[in-house]
């Protein structure tokens, strides 16, 4: 983990697009501005925690109901020669 220090106003980088600035520090807590391109989602580190949490458990289910369902037979039409079909047509 890199540990860096800066004041407000200050910034960092994050690869070329992503720039996190220091709004402001009170106390305890630290207000982060994030400017990044719309297409790079950004996360609170607890939400994207249970929406991980509950991704597993959707999966869960769905492979536990999946397993639940009985497979439904097939059943297919038996086999008939041209000859056989040709012959009842002409009768």
């Amino acid at each position: 983990m890199l540990v860096l220090s800066r004041k407000p106003g200050e910034a960092l980088r994050v690869g070329e697009e992503v720039e996190i600035t220091v709004v402001e520090v009170k106390g305890d807590m630290v207000r982060l501005g994030i400017q990044a391109p719309r297409d790079v989602q950004v996360w609170r580190r607890e939400l994207w925690e249970a929406i991980v949490e509950e991704n597993k458990k959707a999966a869960e289910e769905a492979a536990a109901t999946a397993a639940a369902v009985p497979e439904i037979p097939v059943i297919m039409p038996k086999k008939t020669a041209v000859g056989d079909l040709l012959a009842k047509k002409k009768k």
